[in-house]
């Protein structure tokens, strides 16, 4: 009887001690309070804005070459008959809808979507590659109501952007892989263009770093600019270069220890292009007889931009007979370049051009079977293959008074590349 008492004891205890101590939150009483809030009261003005508590309403967009007036403002969430009608018959505005599309646009809106506010900005149309200003459209809600519309010119400004890769197959596959822009893959060719042949030289396992600036308009990119520094290693030999110019010099790229690593001459007049035919005997494709092909044919389509390959002097832009249009540019030297079957000449007999600057179009003019460039190469009158003048490279030292200038400018370039050349490596890791 003893031990039965014990163990009916111990087992009340231990039901005390687990029994929940609160009551059920079913059991509690339920208790709704009910209270009144305030709300914004939105007054709106005759122009669509607020006197109190208004707010503003802001969208982006892109516009597109078939756009109109009205169907940019639906896609920026625009319902303003009078922006419309400013868009469309507005002469600043209207400039929107010219030339190529991809002029970014950002919109401000009132809560009924009356445009109080657009801004767009663009690049000039077919202005110098190293033209540095955009165009600002600017349209505000004035304080009776209309809207006004202003276009302003504006300095580009630059920031830094670090790139590298490794060649798998061609140098083209591998900037793309790295994200780098066209235009900057094309000068860090050319950049080394006197060193290496991309389409012979290239190994598997090949790398470069690159650091090159994006040009921007109020904070927003708008294109590329000019290769800063950049490093190759080709076969394990490595080539550098980097850009430095001054108020009294003008800029060219050098290598680390300021020996000029500029080519005299652009490796091809095209930026994108092929080798359709060398220079040397071939067939002639018009009369199909064995002769002296005295240049070198870049594939292109009609309109492709033609460039010359060295600063010089046009000493003759027309028609020439089997040429068709052609271009004739005297360089330092003794040495010239021709550029025929042009469809279009954009500059003119005693016109001083710069190493790079757009002088033409590709075309088809003359005894051509197709749109391509043929381009010769003379020095004092004889021909040349320009392929393997392109490849010669003359080193220029750096003048001394500017080594000082030069040691701060590559100095903080090493940097830069440095850090360029390790996004790769982290991005393998």
């Amino acid at each position: 009887m003893a031990a039965i008492g014990l163990l009916l004891l111990g087992t009340g205890v231990t039901a005390f001690g687990i029994a929940p101590l609160a009551p059920d939150a079913a059991d509690l009483p339920v208790t709704r309070v009910v209270e009144p809030a305030n709300t914004l009261d939105i007054i709106a003005t005759p122009f669509g804005g607020q006197e109190q508590g208004g707010f503003t309403l802001y969208r982006s967009e892109t516009v597109r070459r078939d756009d109109t007036a009205q169907s940019l403002l639906a896609r920026l969430g625009v319902n303003d008959s009078v922006a419309a009608d400013l868009l469309r018959n507005d002469p600043a505005a209207r400039q929107l809808f010219m030339g190529r599309g991809g002029k970014t646009v950002t919109a401000e809106t009132d809560a009924h979507h009356h445009l109080t506010r657009l801004v767009a900005r663009w690049l000039p149309g077919n202005g110098p590659s190293d033209d540095r200003s955009f165009q600002r459209l600017v349209i505000e809600r004035q304080p009776d109501g209309r809207l006004a519309s202003r276009l302003e010119q504006g300095e580009l400004t630059a920031s830094t952007s670090l790139a590298s890769g490794t060649i798998h197959s061609s140098l083209f596959a591998a900037t793309d892989a790295a994200n780098l822009p066209d235009s900057i893959a094309v000068q860090l060719a050319e950049i080394f263009s006197s060193h290496l042949d991309f389409r012979r030289d290239l190994r598997q396992g090949d790398q470069f770093s690159v650091v090159y600036e994006i040009l921007q308009a109020d904070g927003e990119p708008m294109r590329p600019g000019r290769v800063l520094s950049a490093q190759f290693v080709n076969a394990g030999k490595r080539f550098e270069a980097v850009w430095f110019e001054s108020d009294n010099h003008k800029g060219a790229y050098y290598g680390f220890d300021g020996q000029s690593s500029q080519p005299q001459f652009l490796s091809s007049p095209l930026q994108f292009s092929r080798v359709s035919s060398g220079y040397g005997m071939r067939f002639h494709p018009i009369s199909g007889r064995r002769k002296a092909h005295l240049g070198v044919d870049f594939a292109a389509p009609t309109g492709t931009p033609v460039r010359t390959v060295a600063d010089g002097v046009v000493t003759f832009a027309g028609w020439q007979r089997g040429y068709g249009n052609i271009i004739e540019v005297q360089h330092r030297d003794r040495k010239s370049t021709a550029y025929a079957h042009l469809s279009r000449i954009d500059v003119r007999k005693g016109q001083k051009v710069a190493q790079g600057e757009f002088i033409g179009a590709v075309g088809t003019t003359g005894a051509s079977t197709g749109p391509h460039l043929h381009f010769e190469f003379k020095v004092a009158g004889a021909h040349q293959d320009p392929l393997e003048v392109a490849r010669r490279h003359e080193t220029v030292p750096l003048p001394a008074s500017l080594r000082p200038q030069f040691e701060q400018v590559a100095q903080a370039q090493r940097q830069q590349l440095d850090a360029a050349a390790s996004v790769q490596q982290a991005s393998a890791e």
